[in-house]
């Protein structure tokens, strides 16, 4: 039998302060405010509730008008994964762009520029970095998500962004410990498992955390993943091996930790979202991400009188939700004071607008040589996107080169498209066939093998992992899928 709590009591506020919920619209409804004002301390936003940057900051100040020192989440990576442009593409290249130039200082001012615009909306919480390896090609959710394959790189791309990002005033949040690249499972559909032993996970997987808690990474976010190696039973979020005692004791970290998606079905499927909840906080999680697919007052309240219910019923400490309160409630008193000095008179901007274009230029790998295109066809030949990316978000060069090229004809071609299909759609015009992980995808790498051979002029553009041989006459690695890398690619296909 549930236990409800009184709304005014200390424990429910402490169980309200632990979660970090979505909701629905573009203004914040009535529940949400009178949740806050009984002790919610997080929102996470999502590309539902963004329109642009001054809607986005009425919204923020509509609910610190409630609670000054709200934190306001959202999942920002740049690159593919972007919710502050979700509907035009984002500003800034991905991690693996960032990685594949391996400037540290590049990347560092990459983060501050990305922080300093959330900063203005009034966004403080970034779920990000990803400090994941992407040790595994055919990652189906990693990806150029990571920044790199090589364990160094990644683990100095970490540091420099989280060093980046909090310099701006927004608290980091690294993620996916203790590290989701060697998968080929999307925990969003089910729990993936990684089976290195602990000399390969020490040497790998935890080097980026490790830098990312010496670069002082106010959050970290756990992996809905098992590790056999660290814990055969249960996954990282809800394992008190791996949350106290490898994260907080041996790694030493103080900061938040905070969990994935509660909602993605390798917990929600397996324990359901109360009883996960109650498990992760149990196991040293401090705050629980909801609401990327449950995003209702209703969902709020079951998570809430889960945890009152579970120390009540004694099988969660109350102390255990105490701490994990308080350190939400330390964070969001850092952010505040952060915001506040940020906004303080004569406090530099370092804004640097332009350097996502600069990144995704240095990022790009070209291969061939061809005259510049005046009149091409752009096929796209499109994957079924995962749901950390979405599908809201416009992704390629079709847009970015008829920007260039005014003439520019195109079209979208999904799995089962033939080559044929392209060509005579194509007609006499140059075709340049954007792939994305073409080396996942036998179909795109099959109608990309046939586009070339009949059309030897043919211009290929990979915007995912470029693991595929380079093919055609000129041949494109932009590292990645944002807005900036698609026009990266664009200026070297037009020639200018």
């Amino acid at each position: 039998m549930t236990v409800l709590a009184q709304p005014t009591d200390t424990l429910t506020r402490d169980a309200l302060a632990v979660l970090q919920p979505g909701f629905e619209g573009t203004t914040a409804p009535t529940w949400l405010l009178r949740r806050v004002s009984e002790g919610l301390t997080a929102v996470g936003l999502f590309g539902r509730n963004i329109e642009g940057p001054g809607q986005l900051a009425a919204l923020t100040a509509q609910l610190r008008a409630e609670r000054e020192d709200l934190l306001v989440a959202i999942d920002e990576e740049g690159g593919d994964v972007t919710r502050l442009e979700v509907r035009g593409g984002s500003s800034f290249p991905g991690n693996l762009a960032l990685g594949t130039v391996d400037d540290t200082a590049l990347t560092r001012a990459v983060a501050r520029e990305l922080g300093r615009r959330l900063a203005e909306c009034g966004v403080d919480l970034n779920w990000a970095p990803s400090a994941d390896v992407n040790s595994n090609p055919d990652n189906p959710v990693i990806g150029v998500r990571s920044f790199g394959a090589d364990t160094r790189l990644a683990a100095r791309h970490t540091a420099a962004y989280v060093e980046g990002l909090q310099a701006a005033g927004v608290a980091a949040c690294t993620k996916h410990f203790p590290g989701h690249g060697d998968t080929n499972v999307d925990s969003h559909h089910a729990l993936p498992r990684i089976d290195a032993d602990l000399a390969t996970l020490a040497a790998r997987e935890l080097v980026p955390f490790k830098a990312a808690i010496e670069a002082g990474s106010k959050a970290v976010m756990s992996a809905h993943i098992l590790v056999p190696a660290l814990d055969p039973t249960r996954p990282a979020t809800l394992s008190p091996q791996i949350l106290t005692g490898l994260l907080r004791k041996e790694l030493g970290y103080e900061g938040l930790i905070v969990t994935d998606g509660m909602e993605m079905n390798a917990i929600a499927g397996t324990y359901g979202i109360e009883r996960g909840s109650v498990l992760a906080i149990a196991a040293g999680a401090d705050a629980i991400c909801v609401g990327g697919g449950l995003a209702d007052e209703a969902t709020v309240l079951r998570l809430r009188d889960a945890l009152v219910a579970a120390v009540r019923e004694g099988t969660l400490p109350e102390e255990r939700l105490a701490d994990a309160a308080a350190r939400v409630r330390a964070l969001a008193e850092w952010t505040r004071t952060a915001r506040a000095a940020h906004a303080a008179p004569g406090a530099p901007e370092g804004s640097a607008p332009g350097i996502g274009l600069e990144a995704a230029r240095r990022a790009l790998a070209v291969h061939g040589t061809a005259a510049p295109v005046t009149e091409p066809y752009v096929a796209t030949l499109a994957p079924a996107p995962n749901i950390a990316v979405g599908d809201e978000t416009p992704w390629g060069v079709a847009a970015e080169l008829a920007a260039l090229l005014p003439g520019t004809a195109s079209g979208v071609y999904g799995e089962g498209s033939a080559a044929g299909e392209v060509l005579a759609a194509a007609g006499g015009r140059t075709v340049v066939a954007v792939v994305r992980d073409a080396h996942r995808h036998p179909w795109m790498a099959e109608a990309v093998d046939a586009l070339v051979a009949a059309r030897p002029d043919t211009v290929v553009v990979e915007m995912g992992l470029p693991r595929a041989e380079p093919r055609g006459a000129l041949y494109i690695a932009t590292h990645g899928a944002a807005r900036v890398c698609g026009r990266a690619a664009a200026e070297v296909i037009a020639g200018v």
